[in-house]
């Protein structure tokens, strides 16, 4: 028998067969019991329950700071990516109460719903014994769910357009923000696209961002054959949409760093500019090969807070 070191000395039992197989099939963990941990999760790579928990631990560091203080979307998938998963906004009515949870009354579901709030590494190990691979987040915090705090640009390639034609909306994008004296920052989305995000000063409301992203599309798209920015133009084929619409109350977005409910379970990754003008590709982040080494891209994210110009 063998154990694996995870973060904050928390420790797990595998066998020592070589084939990395847990032990049992539960085990305490902090404050968590786990339970299926051998059940695959991503089939073709043969990640189990076990590994989502040992990503989401060892990947803390980098995740929690983005997940405190939002209300979170969950996406489950408690068979595995090969099954149908679920949307899940309502915390289980058997969350335990040391996880904190946040009232929200939801006008489309004309109830309360209690959102769960990720602060600590032994919520989020919950969440991965949920099997809630996808972590979502809103654009604003707790504090203020109608004051967004990030503006997101979600640059969608509409096929045959793919990642290369994302990368270069986005990089164009970069440029035209920059022109405008704004400082964004960028990420994989973990499937096909990118995401391009400006933190932001706390005096906007939703429908003031959403503009500036509808303004800002538009104003690329004139520049560009290649981008369109009003959803009517989705259906044509090679291009790259501009998404304004996810700037929105409790609309959401990937975290960074969450898991992708893909076959190759690709992560959400921030990265530098430098590093999207090489020649990435979306499956090069994966739950096997993304670590907190060196420094986050998006480090000055939660600290770089900026006004917004006018768009014209």
């Amino acid at each position: 028998m063998r154990s694996v070191r995870l973060f904050m000395g928390r420790e797990v039992k595998r066998d020592d067969n070589g084939q990395g197989e847990p032990e049992m099939e539960e085990q305490k963990l902090g404050k968590v019991v786990l339970t299926n941990i051998s059940r695959e999760m991503y089939p073709e790579l043969h990640v189990t329950k076990l590994d989502v928990i040992e990503y989401y631990l060892r990947i803390a560091p980098r995740i929690l700071p983005y997940l405190e203080e939002r209300a979170l979307v969950l996406q489950r998938f408690p068979d595995g990516v090969d099954h149908p998963g679920f949307y899940e906004k309502d915390a289980p009515a058997w969350t335990p109460g040391w996880v904190r949870l946040y009232p929200h009354h939801s006008v489309s579901a004309d109830r309360e719903l209690r959102y769960v709030v990720c602060d600590n590494p032994d919520t989020l190990i919950w969440l991965a014994n949920l099997a809630a691979l996808e972590l979502n987040i809103p654009l604003a915090r707790l504090a203020d769910p109608d004051a967004p705090d990030l503006l997101l640009f979600d640059i969608d390639p509409k096929p045959p357009a793919g990642f290369p034609e994302a990368v270069s909306v986005a990089l164009s994008l970069r440029e035209m923000l920059l022109d405008l004296g704004l400082v964004p920052f960028v990420k994989t989305s973990g499937k096909k696209g990118l995401h391009v995000v400006i933190p932001i000063t706390g005096e906007y409301r939703f429908d003031e961002t959403r503009n500036f992203v509808h303004a800002a599309g538009a104003l690329l798209a004139n520049e560009s054959p290649l981008v369109v920015a009003e959803l009517t133009q989705t259906k044509d084929p090679g291009k790259v949409f501009i998404d304004y619409l996810q700037n929105s109350a409790w609309k959401t977005m990937i975290s960074p760093y969450s898991l992708r409910a893909t076959g190759k379970a690709t992560v959400s990754t921030p990265v530098s500019w430098n590093t999207l003008a090489g020649r990435i590709v979306p499956g090069d982040f994966t739950i096997r090969t993304v670590y907190p080494r060196g420094e986050d891209p998006w480090i000055h994210l939660n600290t770089a807070a900026e006004r917004l110009p006018e768009v014209g």
